[in-house]
């Protein structure tokens, strides 16, 4: 069943936090402003099922029926991209499969204003990802140069107070497109925090990109400080804390959860949805 009052006030709070109702229909996909808008004065009759579902996955980020829980890695990535957002600071972070990553930022992303998150794609060409970019921020540039989109995005950047860039799946671009790291540094220093996401394999491209002495690499390595920040493995109090956050609190389940999921908070969820179904 479609909650359509819940969606809506979901709505109205993505919208508060885009910036409005036009760049909050042009940051989802497939949305029209004229929708959202149908949607927020309860102008329902003509609204399909299917778009209360577009609308509510595109806000929600693709994460459905789950509890949010304070894991360990979940407050040090709220303090790190907090840190990096109030102090504009650049950073790549890296931390295992499943630990829970880009659950974090998908909700740091809601709860926080001038902050546009990407999940970053292999096939992604330098047109791609300055289009993702410019959609993250509900903006469109149609018969502009690629050139000329991504100046557009720096001075949008620049006009906001402490605004924050995050790549989710950094690993996953390809060294072109990559170099556009540094050309959003070096326009955007001291002025907008840019944190990357990464699995460790991100660490040993670095390396073994600086080895063979490879385009951009030692520009990117440098402007990251030369260093990753690694965050660790969900561990059992974390596992805990997710299954009693849904719903799981037999001690035995939890264990055998804990024991099944093995630190990985993907198969964690797996695992309490069957345990559930189980009930």
């Amino acid at each position: 069943m479609i909650k359509r009052e819940e969606i809506v006030s979901k709505l109205q709070a993505y919208c508060e936090q885009k910036g409005g109702q036009i760049k909050a229909a042009q940051s989802l996909k497939g949305v029209s402003a004229a929708t959202v808008s149908q949607m927020m004065n309860h102008n329902w009759e003509k609204i399909s099922d299917s778009m209360w579902l577009r609308v509510e996955r595109g806000i929600d980020g693709g994460v459905k029926s789950w509890n949010m829980a304070e894991t360990t890695l979940y407050q040090e990535i709220f303090e790190l991209l907090t840190g990096a957002q109030e102090e504009s600071r650049v950073m790549c972070v890296t931390a295992p499969a499943g630990s829970g990553k880009t659950f974090a930022t998908k909700q740091y992303e809601k709860e926080n204003r001038d902050v546009y998150r990407l999940t970053c794609n292999e096939f992604w060409s330098k047109n791609d990802f300055v289009d993702e970019l410019l959609r993250s921020m509900g903006e469109k540039a149609a018969g502009r140069t690629k050139t000329e989109r991504l100046a557009m995005a720096c001075d949008i950047l620049r006009r906001k107070e402490n605004p924050l860039l995050i790549f989710d799946e950094w690993d996953k671009l390809s060294d072109t497109v990559w170099q556009f790291f540094v050309t959003l540094y070096n326009n955007l220093e001291d002025i907008c925090g840019i944190v990357m996401f990464s699995t460790d394999y991100v660490e040993k491209r670095i390396m073994q990109g600086l080895r063979n002495q490879r385009k951009g690499y030692a520009e990117i390595w440098s402007r990251l400080g030369s260093k990753c920040i690694r965050l660790s493995r969900a561990d059992y109090e974390d596992v805990r804390a997710v299954c009693m956050a849904n719903g799981v609190d037999d001690e035995a389940k939890i264990e055998d959860i804990a024991r099944g999921a093995e630190g990985d908070l993907r198969r964690v969820r797996q695992l309490v949805f069957a345990s559930m179904r189980m009930r």
